[in-house]
């Protein structure tokens, strides 16, 4: 967590994710970016709350197919448009252990829980 004094003597918290030094010093070493992997690899993502089965369809255009949870319960095209703490800032094209996935499917985009872990089935 991130303080803040403003004019008024008054302090803000700001979640370090948000400061955009924070998000550019990460190491970026828990997760995967869709570009790297190739086509028709499967990743098992485990969230909070659900796990996800994700084949990567394209992965420069982060096209995917994914099945899992309340809104994935059969396998749907969508596309991944990365991770995020929940603020402003998305890591495009990856999935992240601590960060929630941010997928487009049907015109919506839905938010995930925090991926808790991450397997690659090459």
């Amino acid at each position: 967590m991130y303080k803040k004094e403003t004019d008024m003597n008054q302090t803000s918290s700001i979640a370090a994710g948000a400061i955009l030094d924070t998000w550019v010093s990460h190491a970026w070493s828990e997760g995967v970016q869709l570009e790297s992997l190739p086509d028709f690899c499967e990743i098992i993502v485990q969230t909070r709350n659900t796990r996800y089965e994700i084949t990567v369809i394209d992965g420069p255009g982060r096209e995917v197919t994914i099945r899992g949870g309340r809104f994935f319960p059969d396998r749907t095209a969508a596309r991944l448009a990365g991770s995020s703490l929940g603020g402003s800032f998305l890591k495009v094209g990856g999935i992240y252990a601590g960060f929630n996935m941010q997928i487009v499917a049907g015109g919506s985009t839905i938010v995930t829980t925090a991926v808790q872990s991450i397997r690659i089935n090459s």
